[in-house]
């Protein structure tokens, strides 16, 4: 018996909105790492971008717990010497872009490399409850109904 490979060509990619008002960011992101890869399904190949295309709407109402939201620092250089810069996790969610708390967690899960690239950018993400990609009729996905961790009050 042969090992199954999947081909690019065989692949369905499915679209899967996901509300992420109230749901932990750490939990999030897993699920969304996971159906982006396609690992959730059976015909998974590594090295192949076999997952869904994912929406993340109301991406500013995610949650952080603890005290992640005064201690979560996020670095970059700007490519000078002494040229570290720091941000908070707070200063970014009350910022203009708070989805990129979101798109960073999800980069982090995910390999880094080419293929790693192609699968963010099968990621979308919005800060507020509207997107524009209803032609695509995206089927919606229940996070806070999978555990009742991926939840806070």
């Amino acid at each position: 018996m042969k090992t199954y490979s999947a081909k690019p060509a065989e692949i369905e990619k499915k679209w899967v909105v996901i509300d992420a008002s109230g749901l932990v960011v750490g939990r999030l992101a897993t699920i969304i790492a996971t159906r982006l890869k396609g690992k959730h399904l059976p015909i998974y190949t590594p090295h192949v971008d076999c997952g869904d295309n994912i929406i993340v709407v109301n991406a500013e109402k995610a949650v952080l717990t603890g005290r992640k939201k005064d201690q979560k620092v996020y670095y970059h250089h700007t490519g000078f010497p002494g040229g570290i810069k720091e941000r908070t996790a707070k200063f970014v969610l009350e910022g203009r872009f708070p989805e990129r708390v979101i798109e960073k967690a999800v980069e982090r899960m995910l390999a880094r490399g080419p293929l790693g690239r192609k699968i963010m950018g099968n990621l979308r993400v919005y800060k507020g409850p509207t997107h524009p990609h209803e032609a695509q009729q995206p089927v919606a996905l229940d996070v806070a109904s999978l555990n009742r961790k991926n939840v806070r009050n």
